[in-house]
């Protein structure tokens, strides 16, 4: 039950973290630019990509003709040559100012994401600050798991990926001093 409750105090905590991150630091957008022609980007968007939802990469390659060396060498003059974009694709748009859900959904995901930490902080009579370090070490490690191979494959821009480690360690280790607080209150004393 105490794992339970310190995942809860850490999704409310890091839920928090977020919107304060985003909204009040501007963690969220750093890297983001406004485009310099957004209506003749949206208007070609149908004829280009199609009416699939998905993620585009520009300019692309086949995976299957990979093999292909011609294919390739054509691929890589285009791509030297070309810009580059990483295309989330909605056909059908939406209207993202409508953030209930996603706030519903994020506020699950960071508490699933504490549940997970307070079982790993819990597994041992670790102290305060251990608790506190394994929640940094665990906010590096995702980082480098996750937002640096985006960096490195998909160009992300350096600002956005540096902000997402700011945002990251930042919260899980406040989030971490809520949870390690509740596990180190709630153990059960040794006789």
């Amino acid at each position: 039950m105490r794992v339970l409750i310190a995942g809860l105090i850490g999704g409310i905590v890091m839920f928090i973290w977020g919107a304060v991150a985003h909204m009040v630091l501007g963690l969220g957008s750093m890297g983001m630019k406004l485009p310099a022609a957004e209506d003749v980007i949206l208007s070609s968007l149908h004829q280009g990509l199609g009416m699939e939802a998905g993620v585009y990469v520009l300019p692309s390659l086949d995976p299957k003709k990979m093999s292909d060396p011609a294919v390739v060498h054509t691929y890589a003059e285009k791509a030297k040559a070309s810009p580059y974009a990483w295309v989330v694709y909605l056909p059908q748009g939406e209207d993202l100012t409508q953030m209930g859900p996603q706030l519903g959904r994020q506020w699950a995901s960071d508490t699933l994401a504490a549940l997970a930490l307070a079982f790993v902080m819990g597994l041992a009579a670790f102290g305060f600050a251990r608790r506190v370090g394994i929640a940094a070490i665990v906010a590096v490690f995702t980082w480098l798991s996750a937002m640096v191979p985006y960096w490195n494959w998909y160009r992300f821009p350096l600002d956005f990926t540096f902000a997402a480690l700011i945002e990251q360690l930042v919260g899980w280790m406040i989030a971490g001093a809520a949870m390690a607080w509740w596990l180190g209150r709630a153990e059960p004393k040794s006789a």
